[in-house]
């Protein structure tokens, strides 16, 4: 059975070896494998650390054209069903429903390439809607590419409904995209 997990140092051998066999935890950004692979090996404890980021004191984030912006208030759970399978991240503004013009939505997942298919995607933001109604937001926002068929099924699966189509920021891919809305009540 899949569960989600806070990163920790017993679960990082998986999240690592993960990275080596080419997963990358921004699904739109290939190379940040091998930037998350060198923060590990530069200090394994801070990375852990960041991880949960609830008070935004991690570095700024790097969009897919390589610009920076601060960061979020945030955190990231990895799944886990004896070993790695993948992260779901989650990320608001205190106080308020919306994002930044630079932020896609509030969760983002990936799945290892070697445990798609197995319902691990939406059984995460399921358990993670649970614990995002702690935020006290009214609903998350959640983007997929329209090309990403399996990914607008999992955000069906958990209640999304279709709030607009788009094409995101040449910050991000230009693709055309939809976001979806999820209430948190």
């Amino acid at each position: 059975m899949m569960k989600l997990v806070w990163p920790a140092a017993e679960f990082l051998p998986g999240y690592v070896q993960a990275l080596e066999r080419g997963w990358a935890p921004d699904t739109r950004r290939p190379e940040s494998a091998g930037e998350e692979l060198a923060q590990i090996r530069d200090n394994a404890n801070r990375f852990l650390t960041l991880q949960v980021d609830r008070e935004a004191k991690g570095e700024p984030v790097v969009l897919p054209d390589g610009s920076s912006v601060p960061r979020l208030p945030g955190y990231r759970r990895w799944l886990w069903d004896g070993e790695f399978c993948g992260m779901i991240g989650f990320r608001w503004q205190p106080g308020s429903n919306i994002l930044p013009p630079h932020c896609l939505g509030h969760i983002g997942y990936s799945v290892v390439p070697w445990k798609q298919k197995l319902g691990y995607a939406t059984r995460a933001l399921e358990l993670l809607l649970v614990d995002a109604k702690h935020e006290a937001l009214g609903y998350v926002e959640l983007v997929a590419q329209s090309s990403n068929i399996a990914s607008q099924k999992v955000i069906e699966a958990n209640g999304g409904t279709l709030v607009e189509r788009f094409a995101d920021s040449n910050a991000h891919s230009g693709a055309e995209s939809l976001r979806y809305r999820i209430p948190l009540v």
